[in-house]
């Protein structure tokens, strides 16, 4: 059976494929032949332009130019040819070097081709790839969708700043807020997680077989092989980890992907939260000609963009709590536990990508219901005992809160009670007309400001 959107195993690259696409020149197979491709190259040219390295002659320009395009260039038919070596050595690491010589072949610099993937282990060159694949797709791709839907909840939240509604803790009528506010919460909580992720400098190894450049020294005793190292690693636009086993040990790349981990559980909450303002009617959805919300309820409009955001989420929580548990062990120097699973980074990413575009297309939809927020605020007027009894306290009359309680907890009120008793305090005439004129739909503090300033 042919491969395609309709016969693929993962819905990443079926059912959603069109949503990943973006992901494809980072995390699929033919991407990582390609990364691998680069690292050898790149540690290659590097070699010839260290002076103590004296048995590579340095690169010319052109020379360089040259040998940066056949990775530049890789062709899905230069990976079938890996793929070809590979079916004969079993080993896909040693399947890029053979293919490399390969191609250099005919080069000018081809008598020194043993220079190609010197003194490295495998996981020299797996390391740096993953940590390059994963730098360059959250940059191009993933930190740009982050930001996208930081912009429409920004939008949101400016057009709704003062749009006052009532809150809910413990799913009970609290103190009345605005759907500004509330929104701007999330583009708070997820710019600072966002920030977090752009700030992030993944880090990288290149040290031989077990970590301590025993091969290194032995070719080349003089060079300082440690300093070498980290300026080829820092040239890639990565960090100089010093300490690693045969493998690194990816405790870097484990608190990358907690970030995204809480990202995820940030939009969870927000999709949940609009899901509940859908089912109250705070919000509406915008229609589109020819969609049904069910196949047996035709008044069905369902909150389908963020449901679906937040099934992907959890998958991509589920993908890198696995990522978290397997990739900082090994036994000893290395074992290959970690060689499969971490194929999987980029299906940890792409439902995140479904969960951002999804949510991207929920919020585009939003239609806010003012009269249906004002009714609720209206209808809920046991909220102001909150602030009687702090007006009670001010005026250093005991048992404030104790007041309020017997009158509301429980009970259904009306602004008939709350007058009443207002009337009944002994407080100064500014406090007590301040009480008389507050309304739940306009007790809602800094909230409008708060959403403003953000």
């Amino acid at each position: 059976m042919l491969l395609n959107n309709l016969t693929a195993i993962s819905p990443v690259d079926g059912r959603y494929s069109s949503k990943t696409v973006e992901l494809r020149p980072f995390f699929s197979e033919f991407a990582l032949m390609k990364y691998r491709l680069r690292v050898e190259i790149e540690w290659f040219i590097f070699l010839s332009l260290e002076k103590n390295i004296k048995d590579l002659p340095p690169l010319s320009k052109n020379e360089i130019k040259k040998l940066r395009s056949i990775y530049e260039n890789f062709s899905l038919k230069d990976s079938k040819r890996v793929k070809t070596i590979e079916n004969k050595t079993n080993h896909d690491v040693k399947a890029i070097e053979y293919f490399l010589k390969e191609q250099v072949k005919d080069f000018k610099f081809s008598k020194y081709s043993e220079f190609i993937h010197f003194a490295c282990t495998s996981e020299d060159i797996n390391n740096l790839s993953y940590s390059l694949m994963i730098k360059e797709s959250s940059k191009q791709v993933l930190t740009k969708e982050i930001k996208i839907t930081l912009k429409e909840l920004k939008k949101l939240a400016k057009k709704h700043s003062k749009d006052a509604m009532l809150s809910r803790t413990h799913g009970q009528p609290a103190s009345p807020t605005t759907m500004g506010k509330e929104l701007s919460n999330f583009v708070y909580r997820v710019d600072q997680i966002k920030d977090q992720i752009e700030k992030h400098k993944l880090k990288g190894k290149m040290n031989g077989a077990v970590g301590n450049f025993n091969a290194h020294k032995v070719a080349y005793p003089k060079a300082n092989w440690e300093s070498l190292s980290k300026r080829f690693i820092n040239k890639l636009g990565l960090e100089y980890n010093p300490y690693t086993t045969q493998i690194e040990p990816k405790d870097n790349l484990v608190e990358f992907f907690h970030h995204h981990q809480r990202l995820s559980n940030v939009l969870i909450d927000l999709s949940r939260d609009i899901w509940g303002y859908i089912s109250l009617n705070y919000f509406s959805q915008s229609l589109k000609e020819g969609e049904v919300g069910s196949s047996t309820m035709p008044h069905k409009v369902n909150p389908i963009d963020f449901e679906n955001a937040e099934g992907n989420l959890n998958i991509s929580k589920g993908i890198f709590n696995s990522l978290n548990d397997s990739l900082q062990i090994s036994r000893w120097q290395r074992d290959l536990s970690d060689s499969t699973s971490i194929r999987n980074i980029g299906v940890g990413f792409a439902h995140i990508l479904i969960a951002l575009k999804s949510l991207q297309k929920g919020l585009g939809k939003l239609q806010l219901n003012k009269k249906i927020l004002l009714e609720d605020l209206d209808n809920s007027i046991e909220i102001l005992t909150e602030a009687i009894q702090t007006i009670i306290r001010k005026n250093n009359i005991p048992n404030g809160y104790e007041i309020m309680k017997d009158l509301s907890r429980g009970k259904k009120i009306t602004e008939e009670d709350i007058n009443v008793l207002i009337n009944s305090l002994e407080i100064p005439s500014d406090d007590k007309n301040a009480l008389l004129d507050l309304k739940s739909r306009t007790y809602t503090g800094l909230a409008s400001k708060l959403s403003r300033d953000l």
